[in-house]
């Protein structure tokens, strides 16, 4: 895995999210209630919402838009509509936030 270095885990509050620049794209990376880190694409396919700042709950986040719903682990819309892109991402020994730029589909 090709991994690259955002930061510390502690610049996010549990139960909320940040976005990213990585690669060129915008990704929103979630850090659980469970302190577990998720992350997606940052921007909603249906009107250009910023998932960074959804609500979380377990395993979604709901858009702040117009309430499109997306698994935190497959970026899947749980309304039907198109999905998002979904990265692997962990917390290092030192407490940085490693995302691997190339998981997910395209």
């Amino acid at each position: 895995m090709s991994s690259l270095s955002l930061g510390s885990v502690d610049d996010i509050p549990v139960g909320e999210g940040r976005a990213y620049s990585v690669g060129g794209c915008e990704v929103a990376v979630y850090r659980l209630r469970d302190g577990s880190l998720r992350a997606l694409s940052a921007t909603c396919p249906h009107r250009g919402g910023p998932l960074a700042d959804g609500l979380i709950d377990d395993d979604v986040v709901v858009c702040p838009l117009h309430g499109h719903t997306y698994d935190l682990a497959t970026g899947e819309n749980r309304n039907g509509g198109d999905s998002v892109r979904a990265y692997q991402v962990t917390t290092a020994d030192d407490g940085s936030i490693e995302i691997d730029a190339h998981t997910g589909p395209g």
